[in-house]
């Protein structure tokens, strides 16, 4: 019998095996690949909402909880995921820059908000207010983290690439049947494919389109990444990648004109120098209109749990919640009442 039976292998689903693995508990993961949004993802982590000048969510905790997550599979695999650079705002007028002081002073922002305005020039971006820095984040490769680790559970013959079909759910008291396979439990990370799921679809998981570019830049001179009304992030070798719009309409995984136009336009407003776009690629983000996950157990299948909803800070949050899921099923420790889905009656 396994312990676990885990839908989905994105972001939230490779936390929760990579959980499973360090408190040695046996498993086996499904995935279809349908959905794309962890490996189209900007993986940018950030423990600052720059739009509104908020911290994130337990962000201390989430800081800490990934970056030895990180750390210990980059160990692992002897590939490195996690890269620590500054992010910098753009300001575009004084009054930004007002309102960054302002924002640098409240007690909760100040360790992730630096207060001195740096005016480092960078060929190919006009920026006469200079920018902020945002202190303690960075990106995670997501490409290079799913592809190693979907080929280490294959190597350990953990992942199955089929679609789950949950027609051959068998409940019971104290396990659940799956076809051949017997299992105490089932976690399903399956990001917006959620909507498919018979026994979580009742969750208002909205689903944000976003779109990216990788574009070539030879006369840009970056070594941070750029944060504005897009963020622009130095991938190497005068390539960058640039995101992300967010359509709250289209379902979609195809890239489109209309997101196209946007962040080309987007794109005019930081830089002044010529850019060619490589790549343009779509996925669709799993979000909640409280902008809080989706964690707990089926009210009525005491065995089939969910991990999703980490909406555009996956990287950031996937660690932390897998271990607070894990927690709470292994060890009875309550989730948050924040992201626990007892916040949601079913219909």
């Amino acid at each position: 019998m396994k312990d676990y039976i885990i839908v989905g292998s994105g972001l939230a689903g490779i936390a929760f095996a990579e959980t499973l693995l360090q408190h040695n508990k046996s498993f086996i993961v499904f995935d279809n690949k349908s959905q794309n949004s962890s490996s189209i993802a900007g993986g940018l982590y950030n423990p600052v909402i720059l739009k509104r000048f908020s911290q994130v969510w337990n962000a201390n905790a989430q800081l800490e909880i990934a970056s030895e997550f990180y750390r210990t599979i980059e160990e692992k695999f002897k590939v490195q995921f996690d890269f620590k650079i500054p992010i910098y705002r753009k300001f575009f007028s004084v009054e930004e820059q007002n309102n960054w002081f302002a924002a640098s002073d409240k007690p909760n922002l100040a360790p992730f908000l630096s207060t001195a305005i740096v005016h480092k020039k960078y060929v190919g971006i006009d920026a006469p207010f200079g920018y902020g820095e945002v202190l303690q984040t960075g990106y995670v490769d997501t490409i290079a983290l799913l592809t190693n680790y979907h080929a280490y559970l294959r190597s350990l013959d953990l992942l199955i690439s089929e679609t789950f079909d949950y027609t051959e759910i068998k409940t019971f008291d104290d396990s659940i049947e799956y076809k051949s396979i017997k299992t105490k439990c089932i976690v399903f990370a399956e990001g917006f494919g959620m909507h498919s799921n018979p026994f979580f679809n009742y969750l208002p998981l909205d689903g944000t389109k976003g779109e990216l570019f990788i574009i070539r830049a030879a006369d840009l001179d970056l070594d941070v990444i750029i944060n504005t009304n897009v963020f622009i992030l130095p991938l190497g070798n005068n390539l960058f990648k640039v995101g992300a719009t967010y359509n709250w309409e289209d379902k979609t995984n195809s890239p489109t004109e209309e997101g196209r136009q946007e962040l080309i336009d987007r794109i005019n407003e930081i830089l002044n120098c010529d850019f060619e776009i490589v790549e343009h690629f779509a996925g669709v983000r799993p979000t909640v209109k409280d902008r809080k996950p989706l964690l707990g157990t089926h009210p009525k299948y005491a065995n089939l749990h969910i991990l999703n909803g980490l909406g555009t800070r996956g990287v950031m949050l996937a660690p932390t919640l897998a271990l607070d899921l894990y927690d709470f099923i292994e060890n009875g420790k309550p989730l948050d009442k924040t992201i626990d889905i007892k916040r949601y009656a079913i219909s």
